[in-house]
Order: C-alpha cells, then structure tokens, then sequence
C-alpha cells in the first residue's frame, strides 16, 4: 500500500487517467466508450479539473503508472436517464456524485477505491455546499455491488423496478463517512 500514491490529479496525469477509464468501460461495463455517459472522460480537465467543486484524484503505482482514478463533481443524476425522483432528491449544486472510481485489476484489493472515496467525501465536506454524496454502479461489476453497500445505503435497485430500468443500482454515502 505504501508503494501507491493518491493525489489530485495535474495535466502530466491525464492520459493514464483516461486510459484507465477507457479500460474500465470497455472491460468491465462491456460497453465501450458511449459519447453521452462518457464525455467527462474524453476531457477530464474540463469535467473535473477546471470548475472549483470538480476533482479527479489518481493512484499512482510503484512504478509511476496511472493505475486508478476516482471523480466527484456537483452534478445530480439527470432526468432522463435516471429515475425522476433520483434527480429531484439529488439536485445539481448540492450533491457531490462520485464518478470514475476505477483501479486497474493488477492493483485491486489494496485498499485503493477506499481511500480514494475517503479523500474524495474530505473534499465535498471541505466544500461546505453539498448536502449529499450520490453515485450509480453496474452490479455487474465484479465486486462493485458489496463495494458500495460497505461504505453506503440503497436508495433504488433498479433490478426491482418493473421493466428493471437500466439494471443499475443507485446509492447515497454519508457525507460525514
């Protein structure tokens, strides 16, 4: 664990985020790159290093490599895709939504996705405006689902919904965690 570093990412740290986000979508979502959920991907200093409530932190391997990245911006889930009620409970400006908590395979289950969301709950706090942590994961994702459960609640399964929505499920994470 010693041999990793979090740190907010710097313009030198943009393409290896990029590819591990690139990796993630195409590997573990299976969907590839999709220009209206993965812009922020495309341009990360936009998305995320550009406006003050953005951030995007990177791990940094033993070697120097880029091998995770973990996002927060102030964006609610929007309406359409998700669910109306998930949008006006979490509305833009004062929710912080974890985005792009991705750690390349060679580098999991040390810990890294949960520090990385550590630092990324001491941002929103510091922040002062965000009155809520939203995020959104494929259960399909191997260990995704126990992941999120560990660190916050269920507010919508959308296996359970009739039709099954987008078969994502939708959490909040306390803001003090």
């Amino acid at each position: 664990m010693r041999d990793y570093i979090i740190r907010p990412a710097g313009q030198d740290d943009l393409g290896g985020a990029r590819a591990v986000m690139l990796d993630t979508v195409y590997r573990d979502f299976g969907t590839g790159y999709v220009p209206r959920w993965h812009a922020d991907i495309v341009d990360p200093e936009a998305a995320y290093l550009v406006p003050d409530r953005h951030t995007l932190l990177v791990v940094a391997g033993p070697d120097g490599e880029i091998v995770g990245t973990g996002a927060l911006d102030s964006r609610g889930p929007a309406h359409p895709p998700n669910p109306p009620e998930l949008a006006a409970r979490y509305p833009s400006g004062h929710t912080a939504q974890l985005r792009r908590i991705y750690v390349r395979p060679a580098h999991r289950r040390h810990g890294l996705a949960r520090r990385m969301v550590a630092e990324l709950l001491a941002f929103a706090g510091a922040d002062g405006g965000y009155r809520s942590v939203y995020l959104h994961t494929d259960p399909a994702v191997p260990g995704a689902e126990p992941f999120w459960r560990s660190l916050g609640k269920v507010v919508l399964d959308e296996r359970d919904t009739p039709g099954g929505g987008q078969r994502i499920i939708h959490f909040e994470i306390p803001l003090g965690h």
